[in-house]
């Protein structure tokens, strides 16, 4: 993720909801977020999204129920909604500044930046499919937040 735009899972997670159709079942979604220091724009989703954290619709509409604070921001509650993978993906992120616990706190997978950087180096990956030197087959988008993304088999005739 562009270090000048994204840092902050508020803005980050267009790389959730942009490529949630492209992904396969059981595929890992790793976003490299050298600059993400925080979850909200703003202090009230900053709490909200450390409070309750992106665990999927049921769960979240659950706490809307339960929950003033989420009432009273339902914009909170659909982008975590929005962020989440619904069990059907993982999500790791590889933030610059938030710790391994704060972002498992959050519901996502925890990546070393440094680490994976050295093996996916935007640097040198191009858009679309790399075979990276142990055979492993990815799909890497420079951008998500440019358009939405879909394989073709999640489009119903």
């Amino acid at each position: 993720m562009d270090p000048e735009e994204f840092k902050s899972t508020w803005v980050g997670n267009k790389s959730v909801y942009r490529t949630r159709m492209a992904l396969a079942d059981n595929a890992e979604l790793i976003v490299i977020a050298p600059a993400l220091k925080e979850f909200g724009e703003n202090e009230i989703q900053e709490v909200l999204i450390r409070k309750y954290g992106y665990c999927g619709t049921p769960k979240t509409l659950k706490a809307v129920e339960e929950n003033q604070d989420l009432q009273d921001n339902l914009g909170v509650a659909a982008h975590l909604i929005h962020g989440s993978s619904e069990g059907r993906f993982s999500i790791t992120y590889c933030p610059g500044f938030l710790s391994k616990e704060e972002i498992e706190s959050v519901g996502f997978k925890y990546g070393d930046l440094k680490t994976t950087m050295e093996r996916y180096n935007p640097e040198v990956l191009k858009d679309g499919w790399n075979t990276m030197p142990d055979g492993e087959e990815i799909f890497y988008i420079s951008n998500p937040a440019l358009g939405l993304w879909a394989h073709k088999d999640r489009f119903n005739d």
